[in-house]
């Protein structure tokens, strides 16, 4: 039976906070873009911008969800500096940008869920993504598109939602793992 592992196990959410719990896997700044890798339990390299590109701020995913794309839900974490990889940052959400990902004519959801650091100084005073400046939040949607982009993926925004719509994605996700955790239980167990 595997153990528990706190990459993939965390609760998502912060009961006592209300905070998410977001996993930073690629910080700030990055050209490289790392995953987290299941079977060997370690983050190792999963490709790399073109010259030029960086993550704007840190990416990562929500522990114990899973979104339609087979992946944790991806979240991107405003926060004063850059953390690390496998870095556990709390978090309040503000928004979601809803998205299709194709590859290969087979589309998929793959949203962006948007958060503030709950210790930023910087970003404190946001709660919602429209408080962003909307220029920014155009040229985050931009990145996420020429990133798909380099990699022969096209990535269509299908809008932006506020905080209340991400935790209905959370708890889809959470759901949805949940199920799949069982399955893996029991065939584990065989």
């Amino acid at each position: 039976m595997p153990l528990w592992n706190p990459m993939i196990d965390l609760s998502a959410l912060d009961e006592e906070s209300g905070f998410v719990n977001a996993i930073v896997d690629t910080p700030r700044g990055s050209r490289n873009k790392f995953k987290y890798d299941e079977e060997k339990s370690i983050f190792k390299l999963g490709g790399a911008l073109p010259l030029g590109a960086v993550f704007p701020f840190d990416f990562g995913y929500i522990p114990s969800t899973k979104a339609e794309d087979g992946d944790p839900l991806d979240v991107l974490i405003l926060m004063d500096e850059p953390a690390f990889v496998g870095c556990l940052v709390p978090a309040k959400l503000i928004g979601v940008i809803e998205a299709e990902q194709t590859e290969a004519q087979k589309t998929t959801r793959n949203d962006r869920l948007i958060a503030v650091a709950a210790d930023s100084r910087n970003h404190s005073h946001i709660r919602f993504l429209g408080d962003l400046n909307n220029n920014l939040v155009h040229e985050i949607e931009r990145f996420f598109v020429s990133y798909n982009e380099t990699k022969g993926k096209k990535f269509e925004i299908l809008g932006r939602f506020g905080p209340e719509r991400a935790l209905v994605l959370i708890d889809s996700a959470t759901k949805k793992f949940r199920t799949a955790n069982k399955s893996r239980k029991k065939t584990s167990r065989s």
